[in-house]
């Protein structure tokens, strides 16, 4: 499940939407909305009736972390429990040459020692309303796209800001099937966040990429961090108390989390259209970056150690996806989507009232999916900034369009420029983590290159950003000449508005100001022609699901909070069962099997204290709980609400789970309650921290 969770939201920003299919939902199948959850299956199945007092202790002890993942508290004292992984963002931006917490681990004794990431935003929710009503009211019937998305973008962003003036809370508006129903989403925020410990990375990824994704597994891929309030630890009611015993075999488990994306309920058109254009061109976007990454991180130590936390988060990218495309590769699978979506578009051509109002729905998609397949390389390069790698680029383009954006009202704006989501913006932009430029050299260099190839050496806009120059000259000209890097001078832009932006001599800003009408031009011709288009076709098809079966499915995954139910359960792999849990003892044998060479040798500390561990404590274990990416760092409860587990990943058989659950074999791979209390105590000494979780 790993970083991709984060890396793909970047890569595959140019994929506008999902839709909804006609596969009836089966097993202990669905990531539920709070709002909606499955109360009458799991009474009929397990017998569990789950009581608003018990939704909402599961919802408010549940977090979100902005750079990609989950977590949950898990102490009255802000400790905020995720996987090594998900905070690996954090741990490579605190790092230095001589301290490389991401690689060696770290343990803060006291609150003193607990260093401050620079950067990152929790996110708890408090309430979710649903505002489909005032949302579908603003767009008038019959108005062309163009008309609807700027009247709907409007009344979002009027929700956001009113919801955010009454509360003080975060307020995302959700889509959720694809247009048939629109929720607000409150989140208390914090942005105070202090790292606590950390394990080596040897021990957190341990088996490296060639266990990843794979069964059985012998990870400790956690990690603690704080969130404070005032300076001060805060102060949390609503926390997961501690199992020590952990969940039995086929024991009920539930898994509260933000899976990031799904394409299971998409049309048969957008499926073939992510397998045959948009697949190909993300996987060689991957290699390309893989291959440049590897290059730098060649040059020395510390390019090694500045690249590794970037080059982990591609490479682990690129497995997940190819295995992603192989579940679209498969006939049997496009049979099931087909024939699901064959049968619910004769249901619909059978009914002259279903017919007239939802029977062109599927036409639009696929013209949709046409005009992306045209738009969609651009997209990528321009608007998605692919052409220009390296957070500079970013951070620059970010000016220019704050300068912009800020002049008009708040209802015209783009969406991440609103009134209600500028703290978060400008805790981004403001961030104080290091840049390094011999990397954003690497990286924008690349991008130029990337650029130049996909557009071609004679593209007007290519060659004005060139300058006549090869991408190599060319980048590193554009970095001698930018002052981004400093956080003052971000600031002083910034407050400078319009003017600043137009007598500014930065280099960055003004590779930002030349290329902005192209992308902006490519963004609108996206947002009016494919998303528009498809969120309304979408909307058809998702009232036409609803008139036939109710309110019983469950939504694609929008990177918001879902409960996934399940049990913990082993599987068969090709004629061998696959136990549901592996043990400490375990991860030394595992390393011995493989000489203990590196990626499978233990960090030194687990050898000094391997007489100390007990050999038999459950390390990882497997459930059939349905995940994806973004659920990394969530917890696993039980009954009692209680923490039994956090997932990691997914088996290799979990990877097609973007189109479609079978729990046969799709297994959630999580790291056991009690491996975690035994590795502080026994290895790391911790016992003070050790004592503090669930309490």
């Amino acid at each position: 499940m790993s970083f991709r969770d984060r890396l793909l939201g970047v890569f595959l920003a140019c994929a506008v939407s999902i839709s909804v299919g006609a596969e009836q939902v089966q097993a202990d199948e669905g990531m539920w909305v709070f709002n909606n959850l499955p109360r009458k299956q799991l009474k009929e199945k397990f017998g569990f009736e789950p009581t608003d007092a018990w939704i909402e202790h599961v919802m408010q002890s549940s977090v979100r972390f902005n750079s990609g993942g989950s977590g949950s508290f898990v102490s009255s004292t802000g400790l905020v429990l995720t996987n090594h992984h998900v905070g690996a963002d954090t741990l490579q931006k605190i790092s230095t040459a001589e301290h490389d917490y991401y690689k060696e681990g770290f343990w803060a004794k006291t609150h003193a020692d607990e260093p401050k990431a620079p950067d990152l935003e929790l996110n708890v929710l408090q309430s979710i309303e649903d505002v489909t009503a005032r949302v579908n009211g603003a767009v008038e019937a019959g108005a062309a796209p163009a008309e609807a998305f700027a009247a709907r973008r409007a009344i979002i962003a009027t929700i956001q800001k009113e919801s955010f003036e009454k509360t003080g809370l975060r307020s995302d508006v959700v889509t959720l099937y694809q247009g048939g129903q629109y929720h607000l989403y409150r989140y208390k925020k914090y942005t105070d966040i202090r790292l606590v410990w950390a394990p080596e990375f040897d021990i957190a990824f341990f088996g490296g990429d060639p266990d990843n994704f794979e069964y059985p597994r012998y990870d400790l891929d956690a990690c603690l961090f704080r969130a404070y309030e005032n300076d001060k630890p805060a102060k949390v009611e609503h926390f997961l108390k501690w199992s020590q015993a952990g969940a039995g075999e086929n024991e009920l488990v539930f898994v509260s989390g933000h899976p990031g994306k799904t394409d299971r309920l998409n049309t048969v058109a957008a499926l073939k259209f992510t397998r045959d254009v948009r697949a190909p061109f993300v996987l060689d976007l991957l290699r390309r970056m893989e291959i440049m990454l590897q290059q730098y991180g060649q040059d020395g130590e510390e390019q090694a150690r500045i690249a590794k936390e970037d080059l982990f988060g591609v490479q682990n990218s690129r497995k997940a996806y190819l295995g992603q495309i192989a579940g679209l590769q498969d006939a049997g699978i496009m049979a099931k989507k087909e024939a699901a979506e064959a049968a619910l578009r004769a249901r619909v051509e059978s009914d002259p009232k279903l017919k007239a109002a939802y029977g062109s729905a599927w036409q639009k998609i696929e013209q949709a999916k046409k005009t992306h397949a045209e738009l969609m390389v651009q997209n990528a390069i321009l608007e998605q900034g692919r052409g220009f790698g390296g957070g500079l680029f970013q951070t620059a383009r970010t000016l220019v369009r704050l300068a912009e954006e800020n002049a008009k009202p708040n209802t015209e704006r783009l969406p991440e420029y609103s009134d209600a989501g500028r703290a978060s913006l400008e805790l981004q932009l403001y961030s104080t983590a290091p840049h390094y430029d011999d990397l954003e050299l690497a990286k924008l260099t690349d991008g130029l290159g990337f650029l130049t190839e996909k557009l071609g050496g004679d593209n007007p806009l290519v060659k004005k950003v060139l300058a006549g120059k090869g991408p190599a000259a060319r980048a590193a000209e554009l970095l001698a000449g930018s002052k981004l890097q400093d956080v003052a001078e971000r600031r002083k832009i910034a407050a400078g508005g319009k003017q600043a932006i137009e007598e500014s001599t930065d280099t960055l800003i003004a590779l930002a100001k030349l290329v902005d009408p192209d992308a902006r031009s490519i963004r609108k011709k996206m947002e009016e022609q494919v998303i528009e288009v498809e969120r309304q076709a979408y909307g058809q098809i998702s009232r036409a699901l609803f008139e036939i079966e109710g309110p019983s499915r469950y939504p694609d995954a929008t990177f918001t909070l879902r409960l996934s139910y399940g049990t913990v359960k082993g599987y068969t792999e090709n004629g061998k069962p696959i136990p549901p849990w592996t043990t400490m003892g375990g991860a030394f044998d595992h390393a011995n099997k493989h000489g203990n060479k590196a990626p499978w040798a233990l960090p030194q500390t687990w050898h000094s204290h391997k007489g100390d561990i007990d050999p038999k404590t459950p390390f990882n274990f497997v459930s059939n709980n349905d995940i994806i990416g973004g659920n990394s760092g969530s917890p696993v409860i039980n009954r009692a609400g209680e923490f039994v587990g956090i997932i990691f990943d997914g088996n290799i058989q979990s990877l097609v789970g973007d189109f479609i659950f079978d729990e046969t074999q799709n297994r959630a791979v999580s790291v056991h309650s009690s491996s975690i209390i035994e590795a502080l105590k026994k290895v790391y000494g911790a016992e003070a921290l050790a004592a503090e979780l669930g309490k």
